[in-house]
């Protein structure tokens, strides 16, 4: 009986695909009329463009399937989910082998292969080791030759792996060890093993061992931080630095409480605490607070006394205890009646606005720690309130109040230079919130900055000398129309 075989076809195949027996001579065609090129032995793509590395490291799992089929992702792989930066990719396999291809370097050796909780890896026919068999291989010592990186990471990123490792569940490194104490006699790693239980209790403070990695010593601290959040302030301060940024003098005329009323008015406003400039003027100098909205009438009266007084309006932190305390102080006056969003304390729960989640519960102190260093190292004025703004926001620190409790520390770093605070109008909020979405999701610095900038200037033109003065130029530069009815002052280039 003659055995079939399917005619090969190129546009079945994926962007890198490998030749057999039956398919050599159809892909060699392919080659010779330009249709495929040659990666490496018996490995092609049908893509005629781009670089040759590229294609390779970012087909990783299908080309270790194809040279390596069974294999098992170990070592520094099987923790960074990706080639190492020199190509380095490592396997365990039934022989060990060395492929250099673009951008590649497949380096396999004889270790055991599959064991119990090794998982099948991106739908090939490849495996990814079990976490807790990667954390005890990476504690094997292994030496770079050649260059090449070394099979297993150093002590410094192990300790960085197992805090990323239980960045959302502290508890999963309890997990982790007793799934290492299971597997550790199949391994041969009982010192590997004993190293995992160290750290892991240094991290979960049950043990006092010295810690190598940022990170990890701020986790056996108790304060573990968020590093995608640093990274990206660490990036908004290094803009800030290189930046010329206005210094726009406090206007001498200006009263302060009149300043205030609207700041406080306008911050509320933006947030969905919505009174009439009327009824705003009652609860705040008639102290009459409406019945049907005690808790709403507290939050702007309470934003009010917070900026017109003469000392916690320029109460600046001067170390990452001082932050913590002027965060928790400023919170607890301002939304002192809403007992159910914890006045004062941080948030227990993850918070988020539309698609923009903000940083985790656990990593809210931690990170306003380390970002306060970034803080120290900008000049006062408009480049420590601009970070300091941003910083709030991004974080998100409380259960709620956070817009306004940013725009309190942002007012205050101004305030302290004798420079003018900012007011984000009802009709300018939109091309506010917008830039801050762009610093999220793009870090758009130079949007950002125009916005705050623009909105410095505009609030600098507007007479507070009187109240009735102020609502005036308020009026004439459709400060208090909604923004979904016009253009705002920033002519809408943000929304």
């Amino acid at each position: 009986m003659r055995t079939t075989t399917t005619p090969f076809s190129l546009d079945a195949q994926r962007e890198v695909f490998f030749s057999s027996l039956t398919s050599s001579d159809a892909v060699s065609y392919a080659v010779r009329t330009g249709q495929a090129r040659k990666l490496g032995p018996r490995l092609y793509t049908k893509a005629m463009s781009g670089d040759p590395a590229d294609i390779c490291r970012r087909n990783w799992p299908a080309i270790c399937a194809g040279y390596f089929p069974g294999a098992v992702i170990v070592g520094r792989t099987a923790l960074d989910f990706k080639p190492a930066a020199d190509g380095s990719v490592f396997l365990a396999a039934p022989r060990t082998r060395d492929v250099r291809l673009p951008g590649l370097r497949l380096r396999a050796r004889r270790d055991p292969g599959r064991m119990a909780g090794d998982t099948p890896f991106m739908g090939e026919n490849l495996y990814v080791s079990s976490r807790a068999r990667a954390f005890l291989e990476n504690l094997q010592p292994s030496r770079a030759r050649g260059g090449a990186v070394t099979r297993t990471l150093r002590r410094e990123e192990l300790e960085e792996a197992l805090v990323e490792f239980a960045r959302y569940d502290e508890s999963s490194l309890d997990r982790l060890r007793d799934d290492a104490r299971a597997l550790a006699p199949s391994l041969d790693a009982h010192a590997e093993l004993e190293q995992l239980d160290v750290l892991i209790g240094a991290l979960l403070r049950t043990r006092d061992v010295e810690l190598s990695a940022p990170r990890a010593r701020a986790a056996a601290r108790g304060t573990p931080w968020d590093p995608a959040r640093i990274e990206r302030l660490e990036q908004l301060a290094a803009g800030l630095l290189a930046s010329g940024l206005p210094e726009v003098p406090a206007a001498p005329s200006a009263d302060v409480s009149v300043l205030a009323f609207y700041e406080a008015y306008f911050s509320n406003y933006i947030e969905g605490t919505e009174f009439t400039l009327d009824e705003a003027r009652e609860i705040i100098f008639g102290g009459l607070m409406p019945p049907q909205r005690p808790k709403d009438a507290h939050d702007i009266l309470g934003t009010y006394r917070l900026v017109s007084d003469r000392r916690e309006r320029v109460r600046v932190p001067g170390s990452a205890d001082e932050l913590i305390t002027v965060l928790r102080d400023q919170h607890r006056t301002m939304l002192g009646e809403r007992p159910e969003v914890g006045p004062g304390r941080f948030k227990e729960r993850s918070n988020r606005v539309g698609g923009r989640e903000f940083v985790a519960p656990h990593l809210v102190e931690g990170t306003l720690r380390e970002a306060f260093r970034f803080h120290t190292s900008l000049p006062g004025g408009f480049a420590r309130a601009a970070f300091a703004m941003f910083l709030v926001a991004e974080v998100h620190p409380f259960a709620d109040g956070n817009g306004r409790t940013a725009r309190l520390l942002m007012n205050a770093e101004l305030s302290a230079a004798g420079q003018q605070r900012i007011i984000v109008t009802t009709h300018d909020r939109g091309d506010y919130l917008a830039a801050l979405r762009g610093m999220t999701n793009r870090l758009n610095i130079p949007a950002y900055l125009t916005v705050l900038t623009e909105l410095q200037r505009r609030t600098a033109e507007i007479d507070f000398s009187s109240l009735a003065a102020a609502e005036e130029a308020l009026q004439r530069e459709g400060a208090l129309t909604d923004p979904d009815e016009g253009r705002g002052l920033l002519g809408g280039a943000f929304g």
